[in-house]
């Protein structure tokens, strides 16, 4: 969405990766706001905040304009005074909740773990059938990265938990599980801990947000709503919306996830560039102090590029002693699968037409954590099954926002008792995923300031979406 759709038609141009990172901010500059520094050993769960100062009045938001998601606008609906305090939301999520155990966890791991060991196995097996040098057997091979990515994100899953502090009580234990994990996707275990723990903490944040953070236009014809509106005008609506919309799906789905992790793509403005790699920030940020890995970060920032660089350097040996079609149909292919489904959960669960975010003055975390949504992907197969091997990410992701110390096998338990003690506040859109995905890659694309909130700009397009 956002500036990383209008930085790809920059980079076309000018060959530069810094197009990735800055929003096309026009007009409205933001101010300098202090970031929060998370720094726990254990956990990176955020500390929770009370709710915000009450809006000055409760008169009905304006919402000429504003395409409606299977939420029908509940989003805007809400006032700052009406949301719950931390405490009120915690009190009523069981104690047994957040109670982790090491042999649970580990039995999810050893389904993750065979599950894609597995699919490795038959894949290897296909090397002599269907060679993948051959490119009549490409679409197999397209087909077998789909399975064996699909499978091997519960891996993903279970890796971030331990950047959590939900895997096991055994800090050993879960720091080796994930580091090893985080590697194998070229992920590195404490830079992206660091970065998660602050995109918990500022969900929704205009200026502090960690991903997806929109851009900002003044008119419809500034930035990426005004490249949608181009290609409107040149292809006619329906045409040139549904190019816009293959656009964002393939910046966000192929592009995206390598270009936060190099350029902090689609991140706050406030940190300045940052690279995932490398624990300084790659341009001077708006608050030199509240860089993304302050402090010991740097160190762990690096020790966590030891495990990524021996995978790498495995991965080129592969390529070079067995040729790059076997590598990438082995391991390439399957991970840009992970990737996808990576950057799928994380837009949704905080992006929709009708979905707002919020400056520094009108954020709190409760709030930014109860504008996640909860999404069918118990539906996305007839069995669930791609629900059971992701753990359940997608559909219990609002209680995780909360308290990201829930381990994915209470997280149901706390999301039943939220919703049943939080009805107005928690937000479930029940459109299918593909369509929801849809609506998002075409409508989500820049933001402009409506009283105190920054909602997506979509007039006239609304029944396009």
């Amino acid at each position: 969405m956002m500036k990383l759709s209008a930085a790809a038609f920059i980079l076309v141009s000018t060959s530069g990766v810094g197009a990735f990172q800055q929003p096309l901010t026009v007009s409205r500059p933001i101010s300098s706001l202090r970031a929060i520094a998370i720094d726990p050993p254990t956990t990176t769960t955020p500390l929770p905040q009370s709710a915000g100062e009450p809006e000055k009045d409760n008169e009905p938001f304006d919402m000429t304009g504003i395409a409606l998601s299977g939420l029908n606008g509940r989003a805007l609906k809400l006032n700052n005074e009406d949301f719950p305090e931390a405490r009120q939301v915690r009190a009523v999520i069981p104690a047994d909740c957040f109670e982790v155990d090491t042999a649970t966890s580990l039995g999810y791991l050893s389904v993750s773990v065979a599950g894609t060991v597995m699919c490795t196995a038959i894949g290897m097996a296909l090397l002599d059938v269907a060679p993948p040098d051959n490119i009549l057997t490409w679409p197999l091979w397209t087909a077998y990265s789909a399975v064996t990515g699909t499978v091997a994100m519960g891996l993903w899953v279970l890796a971030h938990e331990c950047g959590h502090g939900a895997f096991s009580k055994n800090k050993r234990i879960q720091d080796t599980v994930g580091y090893v994990l985080h590697s194998l996707f070229l992920v590195p275990y404490y830079s992206w801990q660091r970065s998660h723990a602050v995109h918990h903490q500022y969900t929704n944040h205009m200026e502090l947000g960690e991903t997806h953070v929109p851009e900002i236009v003044s008119s419809p014809d500034e930035g990426s709503v005004g490249i949608r509106n181009s290609l409107m005008n040149t292809f006619g609506m329906s045409a040139g919306i549904r190019i816009w919309g293959s656009i964002q799906a393939f910046l966000h789905l192929v592009i995206g996830w390598p270009a936060y992790l190099l350029i902090g793509a689609t991140g706050g403005t406030d940190r300045g560039m940052t690279n995932h790699y490398w624990p300084d920030p790659l341009t001077t940020p708006n608050q030199p102090k509240k860089e993304l890995f302050p402090g010991n970060w740097k160190e762990k920032v690096l020790k966590s590029d030891i495990g990524v660089a021996a995978v790498a350097a495995s991965v080129v040996v592969w390529a070079l002693c067995n040729g790059l079609p076997q590598m990438m149909a082995l391991y390439g292919g399957p991970l840009i699968v992970v990737n996808a489904w990576l950057v799928l959960y994380t837009w949704l669960q905080h992006t929709d037409v009708d979905v707002p975010h919020f400056s520094q003055d009108n954020h709190n975390f409760v709030k930014g954590a109860l504008h996640t949504i909860d999404r069918p992907y118990d539906k996305l197969d007839p069995f669930g099954a791609i629900n059971f091997l992701h753990h359940n990410i997608g559909t219990t992701h609002v209680a995780h926002h909360f308290d990201s110390t829930i381990p994915h096998y209470k997280a149901q338990e706390a999301t039943d008792a939220i919703k049943k003690e939080f009805p107005d506040f928690y937000f479930y859109d029940p459109t299918p995923i593909p369509q929801a995905l849809w609506r998002v890659c075409k409508g989500c694309s820049s933001v402009e300031k409506r009283g105190d909130r920054w909602i997506w700009t979509n007039e006239g397009v609304e029944d396009l979406l």
